[in-house]
């Protein structure tokens, strides 16, 4: 199974990891800020979230406190912690509670005093599946998660003293042509829009490699069920590991100054795949020849008669659904990228992004949508316009779910 580091690198084409010059020049450094450092971590038991959660625990914080709303993964995360690393001499707790919800200013209130506060406040928090566009409210729902729940925490660290606020972003914030990415975008320029005494910074990275609810997690599903692998054989994509983009954030949040976006430069070692591509050769590390069929339906009713030979039934396709980029690209040709400061790592330095009236005022209109308790897609879509003027939203009429 593609569970293993070494494992998932030969499914993304690569021998080595990212970034291991740079760990190696800044290896100290990192470790020093973590040792002195205090960290809340919100989004913490999602796939990059607990993979950054690792990274940090392993250097022994002086405390370390996550929030999530996924009780399930929160308990598999301790348990992972204990059973690899064990204890730290700081604090440690996970929480599991709503950052949108009345809980999180009852915690604040309780846990942030004269003697005790947060250096560092990292999201992870999001909704990232492009599938998210099929419906008005998923959404609003995407919205509130990705830029307002974003906003909400970065006043709370403003409000705390903390040194650094931190927000993952995507690839797909660059020129964005789907709602997800231009949450995002958007996210950045809420996040980035601002001077103030809590230095901001965030990481965009490529799609990372068997994430939970990503494709290549999900054909460990459909193998486990005995079911067809389906997969676009026309869209290229980077792919990092976890881990990697773990430490791409780690270099962000610790290293990073005020209003900068990290993201991993291309070279050979990071480079296009197709997710069909790929879907083959995992078929063949679980010893399994992958048979193409012409249809859905062939690829389900194949499954039993091809396993018998250690075959398995795969359904490549043309993608024809909204909101999916063509290529992705991790900075614009508007953006200045400091290319010199690290070895494997670009770093794109921001000025204000927007107008504070411009945000304010999509701010309002998502308001007034929520009180009207009634609001289409197109309503959103606009609004995004308005504030993106080169959003190049790519409606096609139909959605992820609409696939296999």
């Amino acid at each position: 199974m593609a569970d293993t580091f070494s494992s998932i690198l030969n499914l993304i084409g690569r021998e080595a990891p990212l970034f291991q010059e740079d760990l190696d020049t800044y290896q100290s450094e990192l470790e020093q800020k973590i040792k002195n450092g205090r960290f809340l971590v919100v989004g913490g038991a999602g796939s990059i979230g607990s993979a950054v959660v690792k990274e940090i625990f392993a250097r022994n914080p002086k405390a370390l406190h996550i929030i999530d709303t996924c009780e399930n993964n929160l308990a598999e995360l301790v348990r992972d912690l204990r059973s690899s690393l064990g204890y730290i001499a700081g604090d440690f707790h996970a929480f599991c509670f709503d950052i949108l919800g009345s809980e999180f200013e009852a915690f604040a209130n309780c846990y942030i005093t004269k003697e005790f506060s947060y250096d560092y406040v990292l999201n992870f928090s999001a909704l990232k599946h492009v599938r998210s566009e099929k419906d008005p409210f998923t959404l609003m729902r995407l919205i509130d998660v990705n830029i307002f729940l974003t906003k909400k925490l970065l006043d709370f660290s403003k409000r705390i003293g903390a040194k650094k606020f931190f927000c993952v972003s995507t690839d797909k914030a660059a020129n964005p042509v789907n709602m997800m990415g231009g949450s995002k975008r958007i996210m950045e320029m809420f996040l980035l829009g601002e001077e103030g005494s809590t230095a901001v910074s965030t990481a965009r990275f490529a799609n990372v490699a068997f994430s939970d609810g990503s494709l290549p997690h999900a054909w460990t599903e459909r193998i486990r069920k005995r079911q067809p692998l389906a997969a676009p054989n026309d869209i290229r994509r980077y792919f990092v590991t976890g881990q990697e983009g773990a430490q791409l954030c780690l270099f962000s949040i610790l290293l990073g100054y005020d209003r900068e976006i990290f993201f991993p430069k291309l070279s050979p070692r990071l480079h296009l795949i197709t997710f069909s591509s790929m879907a083959e050769k995992y078929l063949e590390s679980l010893g399994y020849t992958p048979v193409q069929c012409d249809s859905e339906e062939e690829a389900r009713n194949r499954v039993d008669e091809l396993a018998k030979n250690k075959c398995w039934p795969t359904y490549f396709f043309k993608t024809d659904t909204t909101g999916e980029k063509d290529f992705e690209e991790f900075y614009t040709a508007e953006e200045e990228v400091d290319w010199q400061r690290y070895a494997e790592i670009g770093v794109v330095r921001n000025d204000a992004l927007a107008d504070p009236h411009q945000l304010n005022e999509f701010a309002a209109r998502m308001a007034e949508l929520r009180r009207q308790q009634q609001w289409t897609k197109q309503d959103l879509v606009e609004a995004f316009a308005k504030l993106l003027p080169n959003f190049a939203h790519k409606e096609t009429g139909k959605n992820l779910d609409n696939r296999m």
